[in-house]
């Protein structure tokens, strides 16, 4: 029975995509960020006439690049499941084998899908703690299926 589901997984597409987030949440992002940079436009004559200290200006430097940085990895952040492996593209890569789980937890609201991303959160067997968000549900419960399924497979005999 249970390489007769093993065949029907590899049968199936072998690699799933999504964005990680929602249309909306993508969105926004792009409207707050742009909001953002017009805001700063608009203010740039009073700002440049002000007498500024070095490092209120790095600072105020720094939050405009984080914030342009953090809103583009929200419009355009993925996620993939392939090879056992769930991925998401992120600020830094967040990668999440299934041999390398120890628990899961699957977070799901169908009626707040729309502002909500669908998302994993992944403890591993050293300990750490992984979050992982996907628009498309079916994405993260292939995963799902695929630590159960090693959990499943019998060890291989010792020598």
């Amino acid at each position: 029975m249970m390489e007769h589901a093993c065949e029907l997984q590899d049968a199936q597409d072998p690699a799933l995509e999504s964005a990680a987030y929602p249309p909306l949440v993508r969105g926004l992002a792009a409207a707050i960020v742009a909001a953002l940079v017009a805001f700063a436009c608009w203010s740039a004559p009073a700002l440049l006439a002000m007498q500024w200290a070095f490092a209120s200006l790095a600072t105020y430097g720094l939050l405009a690049v984080l914030l342009v940085w953090a809103g583009w990895w929200m419009v355009f952040s993925r996620t993939q499941f392939k090879d056992g492996q769930l991925t998401q593209t992120w600020l830094w890569d967040k990668r999440v084998h299934a041999r390398e789980v120890a628990t899961f937890k699957i977070v799901h609201w169908p009626w707040l899908q729309f502002i909500v991303a669908p998302r994993m959160l992944v403890r591993r067997r050293n300990g750490s703690i992984t979050w992982i968000h996907a628009s498309d549900t079916r994405l993260l419960v292939a995963f799902g299926e695929s630590v159960v399924q090693q959990g499943l497979r019998p060890a291989p005999p010792e020598a």
